[in-house]
Parts: C-alpha cells; structure tokens; sequence
C-alpha cells in the first residue's frame, strides 16, 4: 500500500531532503505501521513524532486533511492513495 508523506522542513534532514516519501503501511493500514515504515527507510524519523506511545505533543499530523487526534491517532486507518502530511506546531510572535 502505497501512501505519499509530506515532510515538513524541520524533519528533511532525516528524509535526504526530499518534501516528500512514499511509505508503506506494511500491511496492517494504521498510522503506527506507516511511522514504523518510514523509521525502516529513514532511521530517527520516528523519535521525532513518537513520545513513548503516543504521537509528540507539538506534532500534527493528518490524513486526507483531517488530524489524526480525532481519528484514532496512531490506529487511525490508512488506504491505498492517501496523503498523511505532518506538521510541526509553531507558536511565538511578536506582542
């Protein structure tokens, strides 16, 4: 199953630069198997959105346009063609 994941800059250190991979969900069609696909090809990626067992705080992530937290996070359901894009939090600005 083929799924094109967005990269946001910050991570494409760990993705040869490139705004975005295809991923595998290695059968299983959650989430959790696409991060740990994309941990296979691009070691460290996954320490950047896992905190233990759950998705960073400061890490969005969304399927198709809709955030995984409402979906059921790292269960959330994966078809052939879907688009995950993951972004960073930001905060700050100027008073």
């Amino acid at each position: 199953m083929a799924i094109e994941v967005r990269i946001p800059t910050i991570l494409r250190t760990y993705t040869g630069g490139e705004k975005a991979v295809n991923a595998d969900s290695a059968g299983a069609g959650t989430l959790s198997a696409l991060i740990d696909s994309l941990e296979a090809n691009h070691p460290g990626i996954k320490d950047r959105l896992i905190d233990g067992e759950d998705l960073r705080r400061f890490v969005n992530i969304y399927i198709n346009d809709e955030d995984v937290r409402f979906i059921g996070s790292l269960e959330a359901a994966l078809s052939d063609g879907d688009q995950v894009v993951i972004l960073p939090a930001v905060a700050g600005g100027a008073r």
